[in-house]
């Protein structure tokens, strides 16, 4: 088997991507996380739904989860609109891993290589 086998297509956004839109295709396809174009079309980096969360979930929450619980589903409902016009390029890390891009003619080996160096790095 080989690479290109294993082709399929997934949604992507771009650096210009406001973030609600991320996570409505996150949540509505229920991915862990996105591909993101750079402005000529070529893969850029991947935007985990980890990364969106976190700008969505207040600092207090994150630093105290249990505060969290007493949050009602309406109020929790506001934190994603208090994104506001924040794009893609706003949740990316702040550093940014190697793309684990590969010939489609790699085989399943090869892959399994790139993946464990580029998750390892």
């Amino acid at each position: 088997m080989r690479a290109r086998d294993l082709l399929t297509d997934v949604p992507t956004v771009t650096l210009g991507t406001p973030v609600r839109e991320a996570a409505r295709l996150l949540a509505e396809q229920d991915l862990a996380g996105l591909i993101v174009l750079d402005t000529d079309g070529t893969p850029h980096s991947i935007l985990p739904g980890t990364q969106v969360l976190r700008l969505a979930v207040p600092l207090y929450c994150q630093d105290d989860p249990a505060l969290a619980r007493v949050v009602d589903e309406a109020h929790a409902d506001r934190f994603l609109e208090e994104i506001g016009d924040r794009t893609v390029q706003d949740a990316l890390p702040p550093e940014l891993r190697e793309l684990p891009v590969t010939d489609p003619g790699a085989t399943l080996l090869e892959i399994a290589a790139l993946m464990d160096r580029v998750t390892s790095a």
